[in-house]
């Protein structure tokens, strides 16, 4: 299932960014130029799903925002609805915005927080915390752009196209994002990064 329709109301919030959203997709595929049925295509998702969508009536799961933005050649953030107020180009520890639920790589205890103001620039860096254990393994991404990680503390292992690249404290990594990979903390402590993707992906 890759949306929820909107069986209930959901309240007044949600149906606002549902709407906000639609609106979003809509002025995107206009401004490219698409159909609906072009934009189905290159995001293999029904035209029905991209109708309803745009029209604030479906509540799309984070893999068919991913579909949707990737087939506008767009970061997911940029379809979620924005603060217009000038942003403080300072984040402080207390106020980095929490990516659970948005990124991927955020699963079980791992942490993901945004250190830059928000996803409107060309660049996104994160504080990546991730606890022994975790595997991302199931899910190999991969996206336009570029990374770069640099450990902080613990280890961790980046896989590069099943390639394995064991990190520690001080190492860094880039890569080009469009090679499938993937992340493991196969060890006893809990490793620290910075994270850095250009452009932002979510």
């Amino acid at each position: 299932m890759v949306f929820t329709p909107s069986e209930t109301s959901p309240g007044p919030a949600v149906d606002a960014i549902l709407t906000s959203v639609g609106t979003q997709v809509r002025a995107l595929r206009k401004e490219k130029g698409l159909t609906l049925q072009e934009l189905s295509e290159v995001t293999h998702l029904s035209p029905a799903i991209v109708s309803q969508i745009e029209r604030g009536l479906a509540n799309p799961s984070f893999t068919t925002m991913a579909q949707l933005a990737h087939g506008l050649e767009i970061p997911v953030g940029k379809l979620f609805p924005s603060h217009e107020e000038t942003r403080s180009p300072v984040v402080r520890k207390a106020d980095r915005r929490d990516l659970k639920g948005v990124a991927p790589e955020a699963v079980g205890e791992a942490a993901y927080e945004l250190l830059t103001p928000d996803l409107n620039g060309t660049l996104e860096a994160l504080w990546v915390v991730t606890p022994p254990g975790h595997d991302t393994s199931d899910i190999p991404f991969t996206h336009g752009g570029e990374e770069f990680g640099l450990i902080i503390s613990g280890k961790k292992d980046v896989y590069l196209n099943g390639q394995r690249h064991q990190l520690e404290a001080g190492d860094s990594i880039t890569f080009d994002s469009t090679i499938p990979h993937w992340y493991k903390n196969d060890y006893d402590e809990t490793c620290v990064a910075i994270w850095v993707i250009t452009p932002p992906t979510w």
